[in-house]
């Protein structure tokens, strides 16, 4: 089976959008589909969580379709959104140094992809 691994970390919500949408596309396509939030966009499950977001029904079929891995224990405390993810029911990811590595992902063939 193909994979890929989605690793977003900017916090620009037209930007993760297009993360989500690649996300359900390449699912549709029959990938294995993970989408790790890093860096700014931990701050954005926040924001999506919000039933007035116009881009909340996207983030909840994402959510709900298991294709998220998890976000950045590191950078979700040291932004304050850490809270917000736990509520979300993201795991914690901490494997290099209290971030999400890209190792793992790589040697079990996922193809990596940054936004």
């Amino acid at each position: 089976m193909k994979k890929v691994a989605l690793f977003a970390f900017k916090g620009d919500l037209s930007c993760f959008v297009h993360v989500l949408l690649n996300a359900l596309d390449f699912l549709e396509k029959g990938y294995e589909v993970k989408v790790v939030l890093e860096g700014e966009a931990t701050k954005l499950v926040a924001v999506l969580a919000k039933a007035d977001n116009p881009m909340h029904a996207l983030f909840e079929k994402t959510k709900g379709l298991g294709l998220f891995a998890g976000v950045c224990r590191a950078c979700s405390h040291q932004l304050g959104s850490q809270e917000a993810a736990v509520a979300e029911g993201f795991a914690l990811l901490d494997d290099m140094h209290g971030h999400p590595g890209m190792a793992p992902y790589a040697e079990d063939g996922y193809t990596i992809l940054i936004f």
